[in-house]
């Protein structure tokens, strides 16, 4: 959260936004986008997303949360994916 808090915060001050203009083009109180700019982790996830909307940045965000776009998703891109992921028996050593 401190690293996702820093860059919005510094995205902020190199848009020349103020926190109340910010929050306000976000549709967020003041005191919200505080919060976030603080790392708490208890602004939601639909806040975050108005943010980074309100600061240009949502176009971004799947691209940046594409699995694929990782080294394991190259990896195992031709794989095909399971409907249903079961839980492993971590106490099992044959269980792999």
């Amino acid at each position: 959260m401190g690293e996702l808090a820093s860059a919005v915060t510094t995205w902020r001050k190199l848009r020349g936004l103020t926190q109340v203009q910010l929050a306000d083009r976000a549709g967020i109180n003041r005191e919200t986008l505080r919060r976030l700019e603080k790392g708490d982790g208890g602004v939601t996830t639909e806040n975050l997303l108005r943010v980074l909307r309100a600061l240009g940045l949502i176009d971004i965000v799947p691209r940046a949360l594409d699995p694929y776009e990782s080294d394991l998703g190259r990896l195992r891109a031709d794989e095909q994916l399971p409907k249903r992921v079961r839980p492993r028996n971590l106490t099992d050593p044959l269980d792999g």
